[in-house]
Parts: structure tokens; sequence; C-alpha cells
């Protein structure tokens, strides 16, 4: 009797324990790999700019006058944009032309400057040539032993004194006459850069575009350090995506980007990489690079939004799985346990897998 309910308590945990196992299996979802095209990407948030975009400074301080467009008025280059109000540089330019016109006629001979040292020249000149009768005149005498030595040095000296007055008076009169010729061209200088500061009173156009934004009105204060207007094409845009530190070595020129704009919905739009650039920005850790529409929307406008997917690998015939049967990075769960695979090509979603299953193979998905 006791071994006969043995049996039956045996019996009853087996069928259990079997219960169970099937009961622990049905929790699990399975599936078979699947063959198709896999592609791998980069992403990248997107914002929308107009070619070209370039912020328009004034050249000198001041008050804004008037602005001569609106914000979305299409402009030539050349065109003036707007106008600042400053006395200052016309006051710097009349100085500018009374220091330019002192300045050439102290460099004239007739002026009072090198004038003076030509009178002083003229004097040393006779002074030289009476000093040179007398010494010459000493020096025969004293060649026939009249006179007095002292009489004949005193005259030898007298000579050479004013023989090196007019060297230095040459001298002087040279090195005034170059000072002066330097001070006319400094003043000439600084009268053209007065005169072409006065006309700097208007900001123009560098391009053929549109006046995207003015950031003043008239009557506030303008300086030179803070942007006066956003100009940029008026018809032609780029894409600016900003890519992860992490991802910018996959990334070349040419390179197929997909983009979707908040302003537009799911549509996708095609794009190329055309440009990348080679600073990374330390607020952010990102890279910008720069793609164009193939073809673009009808309608775009500065700072749209979206994201992007830079395609940087694509296979097709590729057994794929999705990313949620992937254990660790590189393993999978079969009815037989676990099984370490081999990965290629992944994408948000899915995984390619390139050894150690086949089409076969029942994944089980990964209890979370």
């Amino acid at each position: 009797m006791v071994v006969r309910q043995r049996y039956t308590i045996l019996i009853w945990f087996s069928v259990l324990g079997v219960l169970l196992i099937a009961a622990c299996g049905s929790k699990h979802e399975k599936i078979l790999p699947e063959k198709t095209t896999i592609t791998e990407s980069v992403y990248s948030s997107v914002t929308i700019q107009p070619d070209s975009l370039y912020e328009a400074y004034a050249s000198i301080a001041g008050i804004l006058d008037k602005n001569f467009v609106e914000e979305g008025t299409l402009v030539q280059k050349g065109d003036i944009i707007l106008q600042v109000i400053n006395t200052t540089p016309e006051l710097n330019a009349d100085n500018a032309k009374l220091a330019y016109q002192l300045a050439k006629d102290n460099y004239n001979s007739s002026s009072g400057i090198l004038k003076g040292i030509q009178d002083q020249i003229t004097a040393a000149k006779l002074k030289f040539k009476n000093d040179s009768i007398n010494y010459y005149r000493q020096k025969r005498l004293w060649e026939q032993n009249i006179g007095s030595k002292i009489e004949f040095d005193n005259r030898q000296l007298t000579f050479e004194l004013s023989q090196n007055n007019l060297q230095l008076l040459k001298s002087d009169y040279e090195r005034t006459q170059n000072e002066l010729r330097t001070k006319v061209q400094q003043a000439n200088n600084n009268y053209k850069t007065a005169q072409i500061t006065t006309k700097d009173f208007t900001v123009s156009s560098k391009i053929n575009g549109k006046v995207y934004a003015l950031y003043k009105q008239p009557g506030e204060i303008v300086t030179t350090m803070e942007p006066l207007a956003a100009v940029g094409s008026e018809k032609k845009f780029i894409i600016e995506l900003l890519v992860d530190e992490v991802d910018i070595v996959k990334l070349a020129l040419g390179q197929k980007a997909l983009i979707t704009l908040d302003a537009y919905g799911t549509k996708v739009f095609e794009a190329k990489v055309n440009k990348i650039y080679p600073r990374k920005d330390e607020r952010s850790q990102t890279f910008t690079v720069e793609a164009e529409f193939d073809n673009p929307p009808e309608t775009l406008y500065p700072g749209l939004s979206g994201e992007g997917n830079i395609l940087i690998a694509e296979r097709e015939g590729s057994m794929v799985i999705p990313k949620t049967y992937l254990i660790d990075g590189n393993k999978v769960l079969t009815k037989t346990g676990l099984v370490a695979v081999k990965t290629g090509l992944q994408n948000l979603d899915k995984v390619e897998i390139l050894e150690g299953i086949d089409e076969t193979t029942y994944l089980l998905k990964p209890e979370e």
C-alpha cells in the first residue's frame, strides 16, 4: 500500500514537471530568421538653413537710422539693407584732412622746418669757406716757418669744426626730410581710411537672395559686434545634420540620407552628403554635416527641424533577426539553449546574423 502511494506521488510530480516546462516554454515567443535587405544608417537631428546664409554687420558704431527692406524682401548684390548715423567718422575725416595738409606743408622745402635747416646749412657753408681759406693760408705760412704753431693749430681746429658742423646739418636736413615724407604718407593713408569710413554708413547685401531677419529697429544703438540682418539664398536650402562623435568616422561624402521633416509628417526626402565639418562642437559633442536635397520640398523655411538617417551600408539577401532576440550582443536563445552568433549590419530594430544559426533555427524571445 505504501509502495503504491509513493508510485502515485512520483507520477503526479512527473506530470506537474512536464506541465511546468510546457508552461514556461509557452511564455517565449519564437521566430525563424528571415532573408531580406538590411541597411545600416547613422541617425542625426536635422535643421534646414538657406544656402550662403550670413549675418550682416556695420563697420561703424552709431544709431540705426533706417531699414530699407523688410524681412522676406528679395535683394540683389549691392542693394542697401539699412543705414547707420554717426557723425564721428565725418569729424575724423576732417581732422585727417587737416593733418594731411599740415604734413604736406611741413614737407615742402619752403616750409619753416626745412627752410630753417637750409638757412643753417647756407650759413655753415659760408663759415666753412672762410675757415678753409684761413686754414690753408696759415698752413702755407707755417710750411715757410712763418707764424706760431698755436695759431696754426687754432686755424686747423676751427676748419675741422666748421666741416663737421656742415656735414651734421646736411644729415639733419636729409633725416628731417625723410621723416616729413613719411608723415605725409601716413597722413594721406589716414585720410583715405577716414574717407572710406564715412562711406560705410550703409550696409549692403553681399549676395542675390532674401532678407531673413532684421535684428534692430530705427533708433536703436548699433555696434560693430552685433549682427544687424541675416541674408541667404532665396530658393536653395541646405540640410544641417548633427552627428554624434561615435558615428562621424562612418560617414563619407556622397552617402545617401533619408530626411523627414516635422512640417511634412512621415514623408521621406532623399538627399546626399556634400560636406563634413572637421571640428567638433564641444558643448553638444557632435559634428556638423551638410546634405543637399535630391528633390526638395516645394516650401521650406529656415529653422525647420526633423530627423535624418545617413545610409552607410546596405546588403541584400541577408539573414536577419529582430534586435530584441539578441542577448549580450552576440548570443541568441534556441530550444537547446544559448548559442553564440556573429553579427553584421544592424539598424534600429534588426541585426544581420553571419554565423552561428541558419534559417531553420527557431529563436526564443528572451524574457524582459
